[in-house]
């Protein structure tokens, strides 16, 4: 009761409330955490993923860890974003062919020569089983990096390439689409030709449709 009303009193006052007790999060363990967990998915995936190994090679406890993720899905999904995300440009090359071709590029050097790609396909197959990691992977991933990539297109209906009517979520369903297609089924191989000619089928299809 004292401690409440102290606490009252001094947000009244203005002051900041005395610092409540209990153990801080530690940086350096997350780092262990992550780099523990980035390991183990580039060595054998996320189904040979566990909790207990993750917390054996980072030297800490289960405990620290599902203090800080729920699952083994979304202590995954950390350990992608943090290898995946900082890849990922907003590219502005002047031309939308450019542009195109700069995402596409960047997203596939990071899935083939990162261990971003082992990563990514079990995300998405634990996400078929884990309505929560399917939500956060699509907020985290998904949106964001569709919400970057949709600048370059305003930019390309800016300069007049392509009309503002053209419906963007269905050129970069074509763009993403036809990398997850290789990616996940490895029936062909993620090129740089097939880079090439993906974008150029999506620029000539999107100019054609503008009437340019």
């Amino acid at each position: 009761m004292g401690t409440v009303q102290a606490d009252a009193t001094a947000v009244a006052e203005g002051a900041p409330p005395p610092a409540r007790r209990g153990r801080p999060r530690s940086e350096q363990a997350d780092r262990a955490i992550l780099q523990a967990a980035t390991e183990i998915l580039a060595e054998r995936g996320l189904g040979g993923m566990s909790i207990e190994e993750v917390a054996a090679r980072a030297g800490v406890g289960k405990a620290t860890i599902y203090r800080r993720w729920s699952s083994r899905g979304t202590l995954a999904l950390d350990a992608f974003l943090a290898e995946f995300q900082g890849q990922q440009p907003s590219p502005d090359t002047g031309t939308l062919r450019g542009d195109l071709l700069a995402a596409l590029r960047a997203w596939i050097r990071s899935v083939t020569q990162t261990s971003a790609g082992a990563m990514l396909a079990g995300l998405i197959a634990e996400a078929q089983q884990d309505p929560k990691l399917a939500e956060a992977w699509r907020e985290r991933v998904v949106e964001r990096l569709r919400a970057q990539h949709k600048l370059m297109l305003e930019r390309a209906v800016g300069r007049g390439e392509i009309s503002a009517d053209i419906d963007q979520e269905v050129m970069l369903d074509l763009l993403f689409g036809a990398a997850y297609h290789r990616l996940l089924h490895g029936h062909r191989p993620l090129t740089d030709l097939f880079a090439r000619q993906v974008v150029d089928l999506i620029a000539a299809g999107a100019c054609a449709q503008s009437g340019k």
